[in-house]
Order: C-alpha cells, then sequence, then structure tokens
C-alpha cells in the first residue's frame, strides 16, 4: 500500500501512514496514539481486547520513535485533531528513540546541540515552510519579469567588497577567500548584457558579532538590473515583490503563523513610505533618540530600532526606505548625484534592516575615482575592468532570506536558519 501523507488521509479507507510518535496514552483498555508527518497529526485508537497484539507493540513504543501503521480512518468529533482517527490494525515499530537530551523549554544554544531533534516540532517546521515560500515566491516574481537565475563562486581569489570581515582559506599555493556577497559578479553580469539577473545563495562574514539577527553564513537573495532611470527603479521593483511574497504568505500561513508565533502577516500597501536620514534623525530626536546616538551620515542601531514605532505612528506601515547616506558609509560602487550624495537607500522592518540597495555607478572613471578614494585600487582592479568596454546604467539589492524569516516570525536568527553558525558555532 502507498504511503499517505497525514493531511491527506482519505475517511472511510485504509490508509497507510509513517511518523514519529508523539504522544502516548496506553490505559487499560484502550490506548491512544498520536503520530505526526511533515504534514501533520492523527490520532491512532486501539482497542486492546480486540487487538491484544498491538497492545504488545504499544509496550515497547517511546516518544519520538518511528512507526508505520496500517488502518481505516474514521471519524470521531470527539478527536481533536481534525476531528477524525485511525483505527489501525497493524503497527511496525521502524526505529525505537531513546529519551531525548532536549525539550521544547530547553535552552536555545543546547537544542542548537541536538538541531536535528529541536527541528521536529510543528513550530520549527513551519518556520522552513514559510521560507520556502517566500524563496520560491521572489524567485517566481522575478522570473515574471524576466531575470536569468546565476550562480556566482563562493571561493574567490580576492577579498570583496571593502577586503573586511572575509575568511580566508588556503587554496592550493595561494590565498582565497569565501565570498561575503555576490555583488562584483552581479555587476559582471550587468557587463555582460544579460541586463536582469537573480541569484539565491551562501553568503559567508567573518563578523565577531553575538546578536540576534547576525550569522557568519545565511542565505543571501541578490538581484541587479540594467537601464534604469534612478535608484528608485529599484526601491519600486524591490516593494512591489516584498508585497507580492508577503500576499502568498498570508494566504497560505497566515493563521499557522498567527497560531504559532502569535504574529500577523500584514501585507503592505505601495508604496513603502521614503524618508531621508537627516529628515529621520529630525523624527527620531523628537521621540527621545539621543544626540550622541546619532551616527553621522548612517543609521545607528538605536535609530534602526526606532523606526519601528515610528513608522508605525507617522505612515501606519511596517516599511521605510532610508536615503541620502554620506558617501563615507556607503559603498565606493553606488552612483553619487552632484551633490555627492550617494544614489541608495536601507529598508528598514519592523525595526531592522533588511537591505542595502543602490544604483550602482557604471562609469568606469568615475568608479575608479571613488575606489581610490577607499584606497581600494588595487584590490578591485579585478572588478574595475568589468566596466571598461562598456556597461549599461543598472541597481540592485541584496536581501537576506533568513533575516526575512526572522522579523517576519519576530524569533531569533538562530531558529531561522536550518544549521546556524556563528562565531562560537559551527557543529553540527
Amino acid at each position: 500500500m502507498t504511503r499517505s501523507k497525514i493531511a491527506s488521509v482519505k475517511v472511510g479507507e485504509i490508509n497507510k501512514v509513517q511518523g514519529f510518535v508523539e504522544n502516548i496514552r496506553d490505559k487499560k483498555w484502550m490506548a491512544f496514539l498520536v503520530v505526526r508527518d511533515v504534514s501533520g497529526k492523527l490520532q491512532l485508537t486501539v482497542e486492546k481486547e480486540k487487538h491484544p497484539e498491538l497492545a504488545e507493540v504499544i509496550k515497547n513504543l517511546t516518544i519520538d520513535s518511528v512507526v508505520t501503521v496500517e488502518g481505516m480512518v474514521v471519524e470521531n468529533s470527539y478527536v481533536k485533531l481534525g476531528g477524525i482517527e485511525m483505527l489501525p490494525d497493524s503497527i511496525t515499530i521502524e526505529s525505537t528513540a531513546a529519551a531525548l537530551p532536549i525539550e521544547d523549554k530547553s535552552a536555545i544554544d543546547l537544542r542548537l546541540d541536538y538541531r536535528w531533534l529541536d527541528l521536529r516540532s510543528e513550530r520549527n517546521t513551519l518556520i522552513f515552510k514559510v521560507q520556502t515560500l517566500i524563496a520560491a515566491k521572489m524567485r517566481e516574481f522575478l522570473l515574471q519579469r524576466d531575470f536569468i537565475e546565476i550562480h556566482t563562486p563562493k571561493l574567490i581569489g580576492a577579498a570583496s567588497e571593502s577586503g573586511a570581515d572575509v575568511f580566508e582559506l588556503t587554496y592550493f599555493d595561494r590565498k582565497a577567500y569565501l565570498a561575503q556577497s555576490p555583488q562584483f559578479y552581479k555587476q559582471m553580469a550587468m557587463a555582460a548584457g544579460f541586463e536582469r539577473i537573480f541569484e539565491c545563495g551562501p553568503v559567508f562574514r567573518a563578523e565577531k558579532s553575538n546578536t540576534n539577527k547576525h550569522a557568519t553564513e545565511f542565505t543571501g537573495f541578490d538581484l541587479e538590473f540594467s537601464y534604469i532611470d534612478s535608484y528608485e527603479d529599484v526601491m519600486r521593483l524591490e516593494e512591489e515583490m516584498i508585497a507580492y511574497v508577503l500576499g502568498f504568505v498570508k494566504e497560505q500561513y497566515g493563521e499557522q503563523i498567527q497560531a504559532l508565533f502569535g504574529e500577523e502577516v500584514v501585507v503592505p500597501t505601495l508604496p513603502f513610505p521614503r524618508i531621508k536620514l537627516a529628515d529621520l534623525y529630525t523624527e527620531l530626536k523628537a521621540r527621545g533618540l539621543a544626540e550622541e546616538l546619532c551616527e553621522k551620515g548612517d543609521l545607528c542601531t538605536e535609530g534602526e530600532r526606532m523606526c519601528k514605532a515610528f513608522t508605525r505612528d507617522k505612515y501606519d506601515h511596517e516599511f521605510v526606505f532610508v536615503t541620502d547616506f554620506s558617501p563615507e558609509k556607503r559603498a565606493f560602487y553606488h552612483m553619487r548625484n552632484e551633490a555627492g550624495i550617494p544614489q541608495g537607500y536601507d529598508l528598514i522592518w519592523k525595526g531592522c534592516e533588511i537591505t542595502t540597495g543602490a544604483q550602482r555607478e557604471h562609469r568606469y572613471e568615475v568608479l575608479k575615482r571613488q575606489a581610490d578614494e577607499k584606497g581600494l585600487g588595487e584590490d578591485v582592479k579585478f572588478y574595475l575592468e568589468f566596466f571598461k568596454y562598456g556597461c549599461p546604467p543598472h541597481g540592485g539589492f541584496g536581501i537576506g532570506l533568513d533575516r526575512m524569516t526572522m522579523i517576519l516570525l519576530n524569533i531569533a536568527i538562530k531558529e531561522v536558519e536550518f544549521l546556524f553558525r556563528g562565531p562560537d558555532r559551527l557543529t553540527p
């Protein structure tokens, strides 16, 4: 008999179900088991007098053992799990579980030591169902707009972007680095005439940050596209993509997210609000942000956090684009206007930055000058070559899939990564 997912068992028919034993209530005359798989849970009800052989099997069962069961699925209004139950004819123990070393209330770092056990819960399974949908719908949105998916190398011969916070390793007889961003290669694709590209892949940052939103390895969703008029085109594409994605998340998982995480999925209205950095600081200082925390030309951590209430109160929105940062605080490849202001932005969602995006500088001489200003001339020589032979005006952004999931569900980054990597975590 073909195995049925629990969510798709057929009432009034014999079904075969396989999964983990979540609960056992072994009474004198009756036994009740709850079996779960990735799709849901099912109650098994056994009358011991009718099935003494099953009663013997149940004696040897432990929580989280894996079983195969076959039997009739019937309606029963007293059963809380969907009003149905299985009356099993057979129960086969596929593997017996030892006593678990963790429980739901265990500290996160202990749970990460046994991550494969921690992930078995309905709550944690939902995290990755949601994350899968987010990635799929971002990809779908871009494919509908003629984007090409590429996969850039993660082993590189020169430290990318600023050269800071990179992992160095030995590559045969020379040094190599783990890519901290696909940025240079995204722009190489613009010079290649691909016009619209995206990538979903690992990103590495050698940051010794022990916070609830930083990781040394995470999954980035990056895109770049050509023939834009300004960075407004980049912001418009991002806000449309996010609203598109969250619409599907709310429709498919909104109720489950509310039940298991206590968070409402809000589909944002368009356009997202926009504010210049200087104007934002004026607003936040009026709300109590200390002057000494105001980072000149950039947004401080406390200011970022205060954006949650500010954006809600002023715009009735969860998102805000912040623009007009100083050139000292932005990457050398951001285009600047006639006043020297970088043509880029940060996107803040519920008090946390999820994106830095910009129109890129595509003119070779200007780009070379800006790289020299930051002392990066030789370090980015290979990158500058991309622009010597003609390159369209272009822009793009990157968004962390893990951080996006983290903010949506209001949990820490350690919980949304399948296997978290941080300064003190390299296993399992």
